[in-house]
């Protein structure tokens, strides 16, 4: 999903498996990749199901139109894949597709995660259980408002690195995660049995580079790895944008949120033997820290998806259900003037709002559907069950800086180091130098920060810098002094040049003119944490100050969902039973957190709260979101 113009869990094991469903190497669809060599190619198979001779798109020779919407296994706990599976079935949509985020499942060089909440293949073995086709978006960019666009920092994080391009050291990583991933969803393909129509080549590549030599590779990759099911791009509607990204010889797709007859006629201007397809509709949007929570009103929301359907179009709702920027995932934008994180919710005021309820859009669109293809209605779960509204006291456990300096093995360097440096993806540095402070007042400034930095001096709270506003006024004490700065990265740029970007200081913290060196730094990669590491965070000083650990105690009978709010804190991080949930954070807009069921036991369960500024007293369990004050907002093209 790009802007344009606006610039823009604990996961439970196991997984149903399918039965005679093999590999071209004996190995069960969803079983380990033989290690070493090269990759084994898949049986050979007919030829795509989905085709578009003279223009019209047929599914196993018989007319067809793609209606799907865009499910993110990666935003949705495990356990709630099928119910969410089976309310998109019963909006009358016929197709599910998501991204495969490269950073969600390799975390580090050659470490790869396909079990539990990372389980791709039962995500998509799950899909075809509930009667939906599948619409794989591999990237190996997919931006999705992801953090860092779904690269590994590992490789954007490396010396010399040119991304998205021919670039031999990047295509050599792309082409070796390929070599894991791309089997396996070739092994789910509708050709041997699965239900895997459709394979994106990159993604919205027009709004990035002309590198179409890139494009090709990316698209090799996937042949020679298997996929032999209709291959497809999806570019904004420009001459611009369809020009950088298309290949000759594959369906080329649009991606908007508006003007569907215009989008329509302008693809169909360019390859009039092509159905047309909206490969991503935004029927809705996301929200950044700091802005109003973007809803799309049902009737601009129906009218715009009559167009496309009106045009004879296939179409993919995004999002139709939005999930969770669980743990440290949410990215951000630049929109060439300011930073602008993206919040831990991804309802996206989608018809399947983030906890599973079916909203009044859902129904619009179900009713459309149904009038426009004549289809049964299938039965409408029910909305989710909810915890009962309670208030929770908050006990006060660890002092805020005590707590962090215990948390790691401090590392020494003459410069602060950056996020890259200390091969660290996500989270907070403690940072801490003891310079000579002459009387006077000094001005502090840090270069380069990315993106947020807490100031303390002998350990008392100065003031807060981001990347906008970056220096303030340091006092004197005629001696050395204790300087820290707790930074934070609050979201890797998911789209645009800036795709890549490092975290942390990046060019040095100076008083005055004059450069500070002698710096010691506290890893906090806080969604790395184990619950050993949270456990001994929480215990390793004494209650002190406004900010630090706190903990809050509930029981259930049940385990259902619920919404977190926080009245009283500033910003921080939530734990649930040891598992990153999110950030909060009162500028809002959002100011409840979503509570899966999943993560909850029956019996005591616990919060963790590390509160960067002001603890409140008390946790509220709430029955219902609130996402912020609304405002309507519609893409432009």
């Amino acid at each position: 999903m790009a802007p344009t113009t606006s610039g823009n869990p604990r996961n439970a094991e196991g997984g149903r498996g399918t039965p005679g469903k093999g590999t071209a190497d004996g190995r069960k669809a969803g079983g380990p990749l033989p290690s070493g060599g090269p990759t084994p190619l898949p049986e050979a198979a007919p030829g795509p199901i989905l085709t578009h001779p003279h223009g019209r798109l047929l599914r196993a020779g018989r007319p067809h139109r793609i209606l799907s919407g865009s499910l993110h296994y990666f935003r949705v706990h495990p356990d709630q894949w099928a119910d969410r599976l089976e309310r998109v079935a019963a909006m009358g949509l016929n197709t599910v597709d998501t991204y495969v985020p490269w950073n969600f499942h390799e975390p580090r060089p050659g470490h790869h995660r396909f079990t539990g909440g990372h389980d791709v293949e039962r995500f998509l073995r799950t899909a075809q259980e509930t009667g939906l086709d599948v619409i794989v978006r591999p990237g190996p960019y997919i931006c999705a408002e992801w953090d860092n666009g779904g690269l590994p920092v590992w490789l954007t994080g490396r010396p010399g690195m040119r991304l998205r391009s021919s670039h031999p050291p990047y295509l050599a990583e792309v082409e070796r995660w390929f070599d894991e991933l791309i089997p396996r969803i070739a092994a789910l393909q509708a050709g041997r049995g699965g239900p895997v129509v459709a394979v994106q080549i990159e993604n919205e590549y027009g709004s990035y580079g002309d590198d179409r030599a890139y494009v090709r590779r990316v698209r090799d990759a996937l042949v020679a790895r298997g996929i032999t099911e209709l291959l497809y791009t999806a570019d904004g509607p420009t001459e611009l944008m369809q020009d950088g990204g298309n290949l000759p010889g594959h369906l080329a797709a649009a991606t908007f949120g508006s003007h569907a007859r215009e989008a329509a006629a302008l693809l169909r201007s360019r390859r009039s033997d092509e159905p047309f397809l909206c490969a991503e509709y935004w029927n809705g949007w996301f929200d950044h820290w700091g802005e109003k929570h973007h809803v799309r009103s049902v009737g601009s929301a129906v009218g715009t998806l009559s167009d496309i359907l009106g045009t004879d179009g296939s179409v993919s709702l995004y999002m139709a259900h939005g999930g969770t920027n669980f743990g440290l995932w949410s990215g951000a934008n630049h929109d060439g003037t300011s930073f602008r994180p993206t919040v831990t919710s991804y309802d996206s005021d989608a018809p399947i709002a983030e906890h599973g309820a079916l909203t009044e859009k859902f129904h619009a669109f179900r009713d459309l559907l149904h009038t426009t293809t004549g289809t049964p209605r299938r039965p409408l779960p029910a909305d989710p069950s909810l915890l009962s509204p309670r208030t929770l006291p908050v006990t006060h456990e660890a002092g805020l800086l005590g707590a962090l300096r215990a948390a790691s093995v401090p590392v020494s360097s003459p410069h602060p180091l950056s996020f890259e440096e200390l091969d660290q993806a996500s989270g907070l540095l403690l940072h801490r130098a003891t310079p000579h402070l002459p009387a006077g007042s000094h001005r502090l400034t840090v270069h380069g920060l990315r993106d947020r930095a807490q100031v303390f001096l002998d350990g008392s709270p100065l003031g807060v810098l981001d990347r906008e506003n970056a220096s303030l006024d340091l006092p004197g004490r005629g001696e050395r002094a204790s300087l820290e700065l707790l930074v934070e990265n609050q979201g890797r740029v998911n789209y645009g040049p800036r795709l890549g970007e490092h975290k942390g200081i990046l060019g040095g913290v100076a008083v005055g003119p004059r450069l500070v060196h002698g710096w010691t730094m506290h890893r906090l990669p806080l969604d790395a944490w184990t619950e050993e590491d949270l456990a001994r965070a929480v215990s390793a000083a004494p209650p002190e100050g406004t900010a630090g650990f706190a903990t809050a105690r509930f029981t259930v009978t049940e385990p259902a969902d619920g919404f977190l709010a926080f009245p009283g804190f500033a910003k921080g991080f939530v734990w649930v039973n040891g598992i990153l949930l999110g950030r909060h954070w009162e500028t809002g807009p959002q100011r409840t957190l979503y509570l899966p069921a999943p993560l909850l036991v029956p019996g005591e369960n616990t919060l963790t709260l590390l509160e960067l500024e002001r603890l409140g007293d008390r946790v509220e369990i709430l029955d219902r979101p609130d996402l912020g004050p609304a405002e309507e907002y519609v893409e432009t093209f």
